[in-house]
């Protein structure tokens, strides 16, 4: 008699492509996460670059707008503001901010009055604006306005100081990228001696 062995053949279930294909997923599902992230971060990082060019060009109108008070071409009769002028002519406002903004909100641009935009506008000489393209091109140009608060004496003189509110708008490289900023700025009437004992006589 003639005796046969059969060795018993294990079975393969699959097990391994099971496993490999589960960790094929688990990595996918990780790199479409990284680069997800990715470009979110890219955007926030664009975004904080445009809210950060938007508020220097609204600093840079501001500081123009204080320059030109300074400079003593301010110091004039207030007027009623009613149109958007250019800064080489420049005006002092009798109608403050507040009751031309839209819901008394200086934030809420653009400032109007009778539905005609309000302000000086500045254009500062090495701005470029998005009708000449490129990549780092502005909006628009930054406007400010000024307004007369009125005047006040000097506690230390026997001048008086003159107030004014200043506010300007700067934009980045869309219309979305707005900053509004403001400062209360005076200007002291009288002569001051600064090389004087004493200060200001």
């Amino acid at each position: 008699m003639i005796t046969r062995y059969r060795q018993a053949h294990s079975r393969q279930r699959g097990l391994v492509l099971v496993s490999s294909l589960l960790l094929l997923l688990v990595v996918t599902i990780m790199a479409i996460a990284i680069f997800r992230s990715y470009g979110v971060e890219e955007k926030i990082a664009g975004n904080q670059r445009e809210k950060a060019r938007a508020l220097h060009a609204a600093e840079s109108a501001q500081q123009y707008a204080e320059w030109w008070l300074s400079s003593g071409t301010g110091v004039t009769t207030p007027i009623s503001c009613t149109a958007l002028v250019t800064s080489t002519t420049g005006q002092v406002c009798s109608n403050i901010l507040p009751t031309v903004a839209v819901n008394g909100n200086a934030a809420n641009i653009p400032w109007q009055v009778a539905g005609a935009p309000v302000g000086v506008t500045y254009k500062p000489p090495t701005m470029t604006l998005n009708t000449a393209g490129g990549v780092n091109t502005y909006y628009a140009t930054p406007y400010f306005y000024v307004s007369y608060l009125g005047t006040t004496a000097d506690s230390t003189t026997s001048n008086f100081k003159l107030l004014y509110q200043v506010d300007a708008v700067g934009f980045g490289g869309s219309a979305n990228a707005v900053a509004v900023v403001e400062s209360t700025y005076y200007v002291t009437t009288g002569v001051c001696n600064l090389g004087a004992i004493g200060g200001c006589q």
